[in-house]
């Protein structure tokens, strides 16, 4: 493995920094609890019926990206981050990189709030499953052979980690939310050299299919309870 921060890669490198320095914040200071439910709580997991009776908390929405649910959790979301997000923000450029990691994350989260208010649920994977989301979506509006293979090969990823989400434990919504917001995200951010890739009518429309979404489930969250 090459160097871990790489300056041709500053956003996959500082997530990469940022969720390692989480993780080793809840080992020291949690000690042997550090994969606890109430850790994962206290560092900022999602958990839907604290963020309806507090909707201060609905930040949880961004910090459950960063904290992770032990050792075995952290080190392949890192892994797979390591590779994945190199590729991606050679692809979209840093700044619209990030943007991706983060809206999948957040409509990923979204997801998890929504449909299982009371579990508790972190992890990088709402984000990296917006990765794989967003490159299948290019695969399809792009003429660059390269993003079109890499779609091609996401695409069969995409499948065996859905498939796996079904296990107990693991959170299939919130995959399948990341994925979702991850091919919003390809339609309403420009691609490097593929700026025509869409429309502005289709980009305009992402981005409010996107807004609503996220708004929409909101509103439905707190409607209900």
């Amino acid at each position: 493995m090459e160097k871990l921060w790489d300056k041709r890669y500053p956003v996959t490198s500082g997530l990469l920094a940022l969720t390692t320095l989480v993780f080793l914040a809840m080992l020291l200071l949690r000690g042997f609890a550090y994969s606890s439910t109430q850790t994962i709580f206290d560092f900022g997991g999602v958990y839907g019926q604290a963020m309806l009776a507090f909707p201060s908390q609905l930040w949880r929405l961004v910090s459950a990206i960063f904290v992770h649910i032990g050792f075995e959790h952290f080190f392949l979301n890192m892994l797979t981050l390591y590779f994945i997000g190199r590729q991606a923000e050679d692809i979209f450029g840093s700044i619209k990189f990030l943007l991706l990691y983060l809206l999948a994350g957040i409509m990923g989260n979204m997801f998890v709030f929504f449909f299982t208010p009371n579990a508790v649920g972190a992890g990088a994977s709402t984000s990296l499953f917006g990765i794989f989301g967003a490159i299948i979506m290019l695969r399809y509006a792009v003429r660059n052979p390269y993003i079109q293979q890499l779609g091609q090969s996401y695409r069969s990823l995409l499948v065996v980690n859905l498939l796996f989400s079904l296990l107990p434990g693991i959170s299939l919504g919130g995959h399948l939310g990341g994925a979702l917001g991850g091919a919003l995200c390809a339609v309403f951010l420009p691609v490097r050299g593929e700026r025509r890739a869409y429309s502005l009518v289709e980009r305009i429309l992402a981005l409010v299919a996107y807004l609503l979404l996220v708004f929409g489930l909101l509103f439905l969250a707190f409607s209900r309870r």
